[in-house]
Formats: C-alpha cells, structure tokens, sequence
C-alpha cells in the first residue's frame, strides 16, 4: 500500500484511467450545454479513443516531504527549498506536509498524432490531440483523487495546483524535477521548464489534519474513486469509458 507521507519517490501505474468526454469536447472547443457535436464528430471521438486505449501509457511519481514553514505567498520545506505560490496559505491553510508529483501518458500519442497529420488525416490528429490532453489531466485527477483516500482519515489532502497556474511561475518545474525523479516515468525537462512527452502534469498538494479542501467545490463531488469509505458527497460527473492499460 503506498504510503501518501513517504518521502522515498513512489511510482504509481496500471492506473485505471477513464477519459471524460467532456473534457476531449471542451478541448475541442465545444461550449458544454451549448454545442452540439455533429455525428461526424462524434465517429472521430470514437475512433481517437479507440487509438488512445491502445496508445496510453499512464504513469505518475510521486513524493512527500515535511512543510517548514508556510506564508501568504509560499511554502518552505525542511531543506530551505522554498516554492512562491501567490495566496497559498490562504488556499491550504495549515499544512504539515507538501507532496509533488509528475504524471505522464507518455509519448506513444503524441507520436501517433504526429504521423496522422503527416498523412494529412488533420481531423482524427486534432481528436487524438485531444484525448490525449483530456486523458493526461484525468490522470492527474486520479492521483490527487487517490492521495486523499489514502490520507484518510487522519490527513486531509489539498486540491492540486500546478506550475503555470494559479500565478505559479512555470520556472518552478525546475524546483519539482530536483525534488522528485521524472526519469521514474519517462519524462524529462529542458531549460526551458517544457516537459517531454508534453502530455504531462506536474503539480503539488498540501496535507494536514486541517489542511483547507478544495476552496471552491466539495472534493468529493469531482472525485471518481470508487468505493471510499469516507466519501461526504456523491460525484457530479461520470468519467467516461477509455480504460486505461
């Protein structure tokens, strides 16, 4: 069982991972709610993901370290490593450790995608595109969602942020590469902060007994774990089908 404190890196695989539908759309550039996919499009999604479920690779590292100190605009972990994360004491509150992770679909569909638009098959290589970014945030998805069963019921686990976003300088990259092994999974990062395969998420979490869940939904309402035991509210969304390997 992994440990979600541990800081020895742990890899995560066999993950089942199920692609959203949605989420393929909105990439797309479909408004949910709003637009409707002609059957055409819907015979590409079928076909990409059929190319996907053979093609996806999905694979995480992950570890955990104790928290030093946390401000208004940072996070500082034993070793003086310090990460700027505009508002995050007031997006976690008090945390007691930080975990960090890099998850990867690897490159099997980029590569894929590629050869398509070689051959001029732009549609399907655009779907594929698609599934690919959707299948690699679900990815991410799972494993924030997993981190938190596994803290359970001592440690509450924070929603994940990423370097990027959230006014988090996409430099830091650097700093979770230093801390945490890419080449685990496969996945490497040049000088200038860019992942390879690029359909890949690092982001970061923080726990603690009263650690600040998800300031904007409830947790369990996005969460596709089965079976939880400590499940406060039922999923709003089905993941759609697109097992993983």
């Amino acid at each position: 069982m992994p440990d979600v404190l541990a800081s020895p890196p742990q890899v995560f695989d066999g993950i089942p991972l199920k692609i959203d539908r949605d989420e393929v759309l909105r990439f797309q550039g479909y408004k949910k709610g709003r637009d409707v996919p002609t059957p055409e499009v819907e015979r590409l999604y079928d076909e990409a993901i059929e190319e996907a479920e053979r093609l996806l690779l999905p694979r995480a590292v992950y570890r955990a370290m104790p928290v030093a100190a946390v401000d208004a605009d940072g996070l500082s972990i034993a070793d003086g490593m310090r990460f700027v994360v505009p508002s995050i004491r007031r997006l976690w509150g008090p945390v007691e450790y930080l975990g960090i992770a890099i998850c990867t679909i690897g490159e099997a569909i980029e590569d894929r995608a590629r050869q398509l638009f070689g051959e001029r098959e732009f549609p399907l290589a655009v779907m594929l595109d698609s599934v690919g970014s959707a299948a690699v945030e679900c990815l991410a998805e799972w494993l924030n969602d997993r981190l938190c069963q596994l803290a359970l019921p001592h440690f509450k686990v924070t929603n994940r942020v990423s370097p990027g976003y959230a006014g988090w300088k996409v430099e830091d990259q650097a700093l979770i590469f230093r801390l945490c092994p890419g080449a685990e999974v496969g996945v490497r990062l040049n000088e200038a902060c860019v992942m390879a395969p690029a359909k890949s998420i690092t982001f970061a979490v923080g726990m603690g007994p009263r650690a600040r869940v998800d300031h904007y939904f409830t947790q369990c309402r996005r969460c596709w774990m089965r079976d939880c035991a400590y499940r406060r509210a039922p999923a709003e969304r089905e993941h759609m089908v697109g097992e993983g390997k």
